[in-house]
């Protein structure tokens, strides 16, 4: 499942910040509406450009007929790309527009977006911001008190139904073992030993609710098929990822979805609609049922809105109001858990991706009509990112140069998976996700064990050659993604194995494919993406490298015993 990476990276060797406020906002639709605003605009900088972050709080009466803040840049700015916001210049003039599925903006409500830029000479900070034409002052005037100000009821921030939901749902019960994945990895030398390990069932096409009896990947046994044999295991805990937005891994080739970029009305009313009403019968009642939430998705809409079916869906707003859907359909069941993908630190770990990839997310939560659907996120789902990288920091310095200037780490601010899935719970909860969310991180193949495991940190005074010889992450780039030769299995699953982290997982089953490695014909709508290839030399995204594929691999989704094997013989922690 790809997890695509950035096309550039901001190398933010400067930083200023600036809270602005100004007088008064003007609502058009309401006569006397009494106004008011907050800006907030931060800005990480280097000497040819500099990535903004910027929020508007509207501390005046609900605005729902479109949302536009205006600023003025005192020198030659100009802004080259943006996000969660259509941005246009004229000039020195910027107008950033709300985006097609974010029209309203309620009282004390706030809406984020940013955008990179370029300037020569000083960065000067606006001195001044307008809402909806109307220059803020940070306060709301009162009121004529002769005349009444209608105003909409605030939003209910009343938790989704009580249940009997827990803090962690990992913790303290069995996970559900999927007999058709056990029965594959049964069938391979030694399988026996990690086949007990419970693995999650991926949901990715309409006719997997049912089940898809003679397909490749995926099994024949339905949601209610596996619903049931975790009742009739005694499983506490059941696994889905849920994964078919309409224009599915729109930076992808193998692994698009059936459903094109309009039909997000089919995905609410034949796939989302009827999980929840299988999910929703009374003999589940007593299974914590976990949603892993469309992987590989709102990332895209800051990352890759380059590539047209990116553009597309940041545009009409299917990925932001499907998973809303999703989230809100799921989050009503009382013993539903929602785990939304948080991508990778190889993905959203720089600067110009953290802050804007966590908005879209609240964005996605906020359209569910409760930010607290989300139960929490999971980070590296079907990745190879190191869990922890022993020998080496990003704060590191080799021979005067900072560990960040590498190629590998490539000015990114975390060099694995655990200290940037606890950064990135930080960061959500700071924009208003709960404070008691818990993170997942996907170990089932990031162990990197084997001969070629580094046994203690390199003594090269050569920043390249320290960070490729130290590190743990045997991949070419961290921009590699499919079937990765060398790569081992990770943690075994577990829950509460760090501070802020509810469990170790095995989203990903091991074993299965992440695409094929030549073009193979299928009627389950995979496609060939050449960075399974390991003929391809590699494209912009992995540093023209070459992709580390496995040869002779299957269809995603489908059984590859060559892999299966390579991970138990590279398990990290060594199988007993």
């Amino acid at each position: 499942m790809k997890s695509p990476h950035p096309l550039a990276r901001a190398v933010a060797v400067a930083a200023a910040s600036v809270l602005v406020t100004g007088a008064g906002l003007a609502v058009a639709h309401q006569a006397n509406a009494a106004a008011g605003c907050r800006v907030t605009y931060s800005v990480n900088q280097w000497n040819t450009g500099f990535t903004a972050n910027m929020s508007v709080t509207n501390l005046g009466d609900p605005i729902t007929g479109g949302w536009r803040v205006t600023w003025a840049f005192a020198g030659n700015q100009r802004v080259t790309q943006g996000w969660s916001a259509t941005i246009t210049q004229s000039g020195q003039n910027v107008t950033a527009a709300n985006p097609s599925w974010s029209t309203s903006l309620g009282t004390n409500a706030t809406a984020s977006f940013g955008f990179n830029a370029d300037y020569s000479g000083t960065n000067a900070v606006p001195t001044s911001f307008s809402l909806n034409g109307t220059v803020c002052n940070g306060s709301t005037p009162s009121p004529d008190p002769t005349t009444p100000t209608p105003s909409d009821p605030p939003p209910s921030s009343d938790p989704p139904p009580a249940g009997s939901r827990v803090d962690n749902p990992y913790a303290g019960v069995q996970g559900y073992r999927n007999p058709e994945w056990q029965a594959k990895a049964n069938g391979e030398p030694g399988g026996s030993r990690v086949s007990n390990n419970p693995t999650a069932v991926w949901l990715d096409r309409i006719a997997a609710i049912e089940g898809t009896s003679g397909s490749s990947s995926n099994g024949s046994m339905g949601v209610e098929d596996h619903l049931d044999e975790a009742v009739r295991q005694g499983a506490g805990y059941i696994q889905f990822v849920i994964y078919n937005l309409p224009g599915r891994d729109c930076s992808a080739l193998a692994s698009n979805g059936e459903l094109g970029v309009n039909e997000l009305p089919r995905y609410k009313a034949e796939y989302i609609d009827p999980i929840v009403a299988i999910m929703n019968q009374s003999k589940y009642r007593n299974l914590r049922i976990i949603n892993i939430v469309e992987i590989d998705s709102l990332p895209n809409l800051v990352t890759n809105t380059g590539i047209a079916t990116c553009a597309t869906m940041k545009s009409n707003g299917g990925y932001v109001q499907g998973i809303g859907y999703a989230l809100n359909k799921l989050g009503a069941l009382p013993n539903t858990y929602n785990y939304v993908d948080a991508a990778h630190h190889g993905w959203i770990g720089w600067d110009s991706n953290f802050g804007p990839s966590a908005q879209i997310m609240k964005e996605a939560a906020v359209a569910s009509g409760n930010i607290r659907n989300v139960h929490g996120f999971i980070t590296n789902t079907a990745n190879y990112s190191a869990l922890t990288e022993p020998y080496f920091t990003v704060n590191q310095t080799v021979n005067g140069q900072q560990v960040r200037q590498s190629r590998w780490v490539d000015w990114n601010q975390y060099v694995d998976e655990l200290s940037f899935a606890q950064a990135f719970r930080q960061q959500l909860v700071s924009i208003g996700f709960d404070s008691g969310i818990g993170m997942l991180i996907d170990t089932s193949r990031n162990g990197w064990g084997g001969s070629n495991r580094p046994t203690g940190p390199s003594t090269s005074t050569d920043i390249n050659t320290f960070v490729n010889q130290s590190k743990i992450d045997r991949r070419v780039h961290a921009g590699n993604w499919c079937n990765q030769s060398g790569a081992g299995l990770g943690e075994r699953p577990r829950a509460n194995p760090a501070t802020g982290i509810d469990a170790y997982v095995w989203v990903k089953p091991p074993g299965e494919s992440d695409g094929s490695s030549t073009e193979i014909p299928n009627n389950e709508g995979k496609g060939f993406d050449r960075m399974c290839d390991p003929t391809y030399g590699g494209n912009e995204r992995n540093g023209n490298n070459p992709t580390g594929a496995l040869a002779n691999a299957p269809i995603s989704g489908a059984w590859f015993s060559a892999q299966f094997r390579e991970l138990m013989a590279n398990a990290y922690p060594p199988l007993s």
